[in-house]
Formats: structure tokens, sequence, C-alpha cells
């Protein structure tokens, strides 16, 4: 009698847990994915005149024979010229690092990935110290050569310059993945038959690599369609910096800003789910490539004309020139002072450490003579602060955003694979790869309309007035990497073997011992590298902080991007180039830590780890002899 009522308040306590968990489910599905994205759509169409008079097509005339157009045709030309400039850079440094026998391949290798340690708007800054109308580089050739254009740095041609070598990362991990998995046995059969280098690498290696290479076509076709940090920057008029300016605007300034920033929205996300679309039907068709049942590691292939040898070094190290620079000179100017940063000049005796740390009176000579001082103006990254508090705020919100998407997915898994064959499941994971359909400034962009108001749905609450601002940006940071993280931890939940669960349930555990005991330790090491991607990605986020920015949620990258608008104006925010320099640093630190951790010692397998461990171990104990010896032969002579 007493088994039966511990199992039926067993059977209970689980149906109450699982109604809870249905219900929260569906209460967050519906209240920040599809209601607000409904708003924003429905916005468009409920427009009124100036009498006050509904006209639901107000906003396609008005985009119809306004300026409107020129934003998409914008953000379309940059995505077009994007896939063909990252597609042939990208495919490029993989094939002169992975394919081709160069000289140098693991410097040119490291040099091509540093895009994955600094990227948004940093890496834009970046490039603008260098190359802008007071960069170091247009500085210096502009004394060569007197006569030069100066702002030659904007525009169309100074994003599409940035995004090409900026967007590359994602060829430098994929493709670079997909032409070592080659087979080389199909490589070096070709040869034998007597074909040329050429046609092999058309013929045998490129066919391989398509399905790649349509996914890193498309991704990169989103990319410059939703780009935000470089056009803002570099000012080009695209679709994402024009939204995030009608959102701000009201309708004294003019005609319906809100609806005409809904219309552009919802053409990204129109654009966005042809896209997909097409991708997911792609990817089902399914590609297979005939290989040996032996296969053979790739070798890399000599250049045999030593003209085309030549002309190969020669582009790799022009591109690692290029990627370098940024990064080298960013580094060096850190340590400069601000006069020597303001002149672009490097000077040993101008080596300081006050751009990270400590702070000093800053004095200047108004326009009436006078000589003015503004106290502990000049100051480091982390004594400064507006950045101090751009680093903790980024910090907190990334964190807890990316822990609960990974919390969230892990959940959401572990249940679509107990009921696999249920229609349920499929529901749940439809759900949660729902905002891979929407660009994310359409999300962003439909929690600013939508919860900036006494809204029902959280109780009454205003979550856009003051600290509540910080909710909606964990909330976007969260629903928007759900998708990404679901498909990694996704694929780390097949690597479990259902005999384990059995054996578990065969020894009495419940089902919270046995996905607690047996399964997250398991999974736990695809789940905090997908924690530490997603901490990585937003720590430096731009786009979704430009939606949302306020005086209480200033982000680290905002931080950034309005370090040098008004530097040195009346004694004000001096040194914020050298601030800037030393941000960009701290955030490749960071960001070079997670990646190391993730890709370096996480990636290692248990056999890896534990001779890496004896090595170290070693060579301790012949540190601690060497010193021991040392002390034997000091106390003998003593």
């Amino acid at each position: 009698m007493q088994g039966t009522v511990r199992q039926g308040s067993r059977f209970s306590l689980s149906t109450v847990w699982k109604v809870f968990g249905g219900v929260l489910f569906i209460y967050l599905f519906l209240g920040f994915m599809v209601i607000p994205t409904l708003n924003t759509l429905t916005s468009i169409f409920t427009t009124t005149d100036s009498q006050g008079k509904a006209d639901p097509w107000a906003v396609i005339r008005f985009f119809l024979a306004g300026n409107m157009p020129s934003f998409v045709w914008n953000s379309l030309k940059l995505a077009i010229c994007l896939v063909i400039t990252v597609n042939i850079v990208g495919i490029s440094i993989v094939l002169l690092t992975e394919y081709f026998d160069i000289k140098g391949a693991k410097i040119l290798r490291l040099g091509y990935m540093t895009t994955m340690i600094y990227s948004g708007v940093a890496l834009v800054t970046g490039y603008q110290f260098l190359y802008d109308s007071n960069g170091m580089l247009t500085t210096w050739l502009a004394q060569l050569f007197p006569g030069m254009n100066k702002q030659w740095f904007s525009g169309f041609s100074a994003v599409l310059f940035t995004m090409t070598f900026a967007c590359t990362s994602n060829h430098a991990l994929f493709l670079r993945n997909a032409i070592r998995g080659i087979d080389y046995n199909t490589v070096e059969a070709a040869r034998n038959l007597g074909a040329k280098p050429f046609k092999v690498l058309m013929r045998i290696v490129m066919p391989t690599l398509l399905p790649t290479l349509f996914s890193l076509t498309v991704m990169t076709f989103i990319t410059g369609l939703c780009a935000m940090s470089a056009p803002t920057l570099l000012g080009y008029n695209s679709i994402n910096p024009e939204i995030v300016r009608l959102a701000g605007s009201s309708s004294a300034d003019e005609s319906f800003p809100q609806a005409r920033a809904a219309l552009l929205s919802v053409i990204l996300a129109f654009f966005t789910i042809i896209l997909l679309t097409v991708l997911n039907h792609y990817e089902r068709k399914g590609h297979y490539l005939s290989v040996s049942k032996t296969k053979a590691k790739l070798v890399k292939q000599k250049i045999q004309n030593p003209v085309m040898n030549v002309l190969a070094h020669i582009y790799a190290y022009v591109l690692f020139i290029i990627y370098m620079t940024p990064v080298a000179m960013i580094v060096l100017f850190s340590f400069q002072n601000w006069p020597a940063i303001r002149g672009k000049a490097l000077n040993v005796s101008d080596w300081t450490l006050i751009n990270y740390f400590g702070q000093q009176d800053y004095a200047w000579v108004n326009s009436r003579g006078k000589t003015k001082v503004r106290t502990g103006q000049i100051s480091g990254v982390f004594s400064n602060t507006d950045t101090v508090g751009g680093i903790r705020l980024s910090f907190i919100l990334s964190a807890i955003a990316a822990a609960l998407a990974c919390v969230i997915v892990v959940v959401a898994v572990n249940y679509i694979f107990k009921h696999r064959n249920k229609k349920r499941s499929r529901i749940i994971e439809a759900c949660l790869l729902f905002p891979w359909l929407l660009p994310t400034i359409l999300i962003c962009y439909s929690y600013r309309i939508y919860f900036n108001n006494e809204v029902w749905y959280v109780f009454g609450q205003n979550m856009y007035f003051r600290e509540n601002v910080r909710f909606l940006i964990i909330m976007a940071y969260t629903v928007v990497k759900l998708p990404f993280a679901l498909r990694m931890i996704k694929a780390a939940f097949y690597a479990i073997d259902d005999e384990l669960e059995d054996a578990a349930k065969n020894l009495g555990a419940s089902p919270l011992v046995t996905f607690l005991r047996v399964k997250l330790p398991i999974v736990l090491p695809s789940v905090l590298a997908v924690f530490a991607l997603n901490f990585n990605a937003l720590f430096t986020e731009y786009d979704m902080s430009a939606t949302f920015h306020s005086s209480y949620g200033k982000s680290y990258a905002m931080v950034i991007q309005s370090m040098c608008s008004e530097e040195g104006r009346d004694g004000m925010n001096v040194n914020a180039s050298g601030r800037r320099c030393a941000s960009t640093v701290f955030i490749m630190l960071v960001s070079g830590l997670i990646l190391y951790l993730v890709y370096g010692v996480g990636a290692r397998d248990l056999g890896e780890r534990l001779a890496s461990r004896k090595k170290w171990k070693q060579r301790f104990a012949r540190l601690l002899g060497k010193r021991e010896k040392k002390k034997d032969i000091a106390h003998k002579a003593a």
C-alpha cells in the first residue's frame, strides 16, 4: 500500500513539473517570439492619417514614393558583392594554408584567423584607426601623395573592404574542416591518370567543398543583408542602421517612423526566410562523395610552375599583411600616450600604460586664452567609469543570456530525445529554431516597440523603462542564440548510448538522477563550448545593443562606439582613442582565451589530456630536481 502511494505521489509530482514546464515554455514562446513579431507586422497596416483615420496602405505608398527602396537596394548590393569577395578571399586563404604547400603556412593561418578574436564594432574601429581620414595609413599616404582624398575610407567601398576580411572567419573554421576531410586517394588517383593540378583542384577538390560553400554563401548573404556595425560606423545607408534610426524617431520629426521601421524589418525577415528555406531544401537533397574504404590524409600539393608559386606566395603574404596590420597597430598604439595616438606616430619615448591603468590630469588653453584643467580626464580602460561600467554590464548580461540559452536547450533536447517519435517533440524543436527565421534587428525592434508600454503580458510593466531594459537585452540575447545552441547540443546528445539510460533505469535511478548523473556529464563539454562561444559573441555584440541603447543599457560595444565622438572637446573624454585601442586588445585577449579553451584544451580527448598532464608533471619534476641540485651545490659551497 505504501509503495502504491509513493508511486502515485511521484507520478503526481512529475505531472506537475511537466505541466509547469509546458506552460512556462508556451508563455515564453508566445510572449517573446510570436506576439511582439505579430505586433510589428500589424503596426504597418494600422497607421493613421492627419485626421486620425486608419490608412492601411499609407506606409506602402510612402515606401514606393520615398527613398526607402534605396536602403533595401544598398543592403542587397552589399550582400551580393560580399558573396563574391568573401568567397574569393575565404577560399583562397583555406587553399593557401591547407591544400597548397606554402612556406610559413602556420604563421599565415594565425594571421588569417585573427578576425575570430575581434569582430563587430571592435574590428570596424580597428580598420578606422588605420584607414579613416585621420587614420595612420591614410595620414602616411597623404604625406606621400598630397592630392589624395583623405575621405576615401567611407561608404560602400569601405564597408565592403572591412566586411570582406571580417566575414572569412567562417571559411577559416568550416571550409578548413571540409578540405581536411578530403580523401587523398581520390586526388592521387586523378594525378596518376594524368590530370593536371588545376584540373584536380576544379574537378575533384572543389565539388567536395560545394555543400559547405553553399552554406557559407547563404550565411554571408544574410550577414551582408543584416549588416549593422560597419554601415553605421562607416556611413553607408543600409536597412539595419535605418531601422535603428527610425526606432528612435517620433512622428513629430517625420511621417510614421515606427511603421516604416517595421516594414523594413519585415522585408529583412522575408529575405531571410527565403534564403533559409533554400538552404534547408539544398541540405535535404543530400550530397555524397565516393571515397575509398581506407581514407588517406590529404597531402599538401606543391605548385610546380615557379612563376605561379612566387605569385601564390606574394598573394598569401599580402593577405597576411592586410589581416595583421590592424591587429599589430592597435596593440602597439595601445601602449602610446594620447598625443602620439592623435598624431598617429609611434615613439619609444611615448610608451605608457595609461590606456589600461591609472589617471592623469588634462590641461588645455580655451578660446579665451585661459588654461583649463580637467582632473583625471586622461584615464585607462580599467580606471574609466564608463568603460568599466560597460564591461561589467556586458559581462553580466552576456553570461546570464549564454547560460540561460544552454539551460533551456539542454532541458528541451533531453525532452526531444525522450519523445523523439512524437509530434510534440518536433513542435518544440521548431519553436526553438523559430528565431532563425527572423533577423536579429526585427526581434529587437519588436521588443522595443511592444514592451515600451505597460503591457499586460508582463503584468503591466514597462520593460523598456530604466533598469527593466536590461531584462529585455537578456531575453533578446537568449532568443537569438537558441537555434545555434540547439544545433550544437542536439548533436552532442546523439553520442549518448541508449543502453546507459536503460542500465540506470534498471538500477532504480529516477529520470532526474539519470539525466544529472549519466547524460549531463557526457554532453557537458559541448554545453560549455556552446556557452563560451555564445558569451564570446554577445560580449562585444553591437546590433542588439544599438537597438536597446539607453543610459541603463549601455553595453561595452556602445561604449567603444561612442568613445571617440567627442574626444578632447572642452577637455572631456580625453584619451578615448587610447582606451579604444586598449579595449580592443582586451577583447582579443578574452576572445582568444575562450577560443583556446574551446578549440584547444576543450577539443582534446581523454588520452590527449592525460598525456599533456603527464608531460607537465615531468617538466615540473625536472624543474624541482634542478632547484634541489642548485641548493645542494650552494649548501656544500657554504
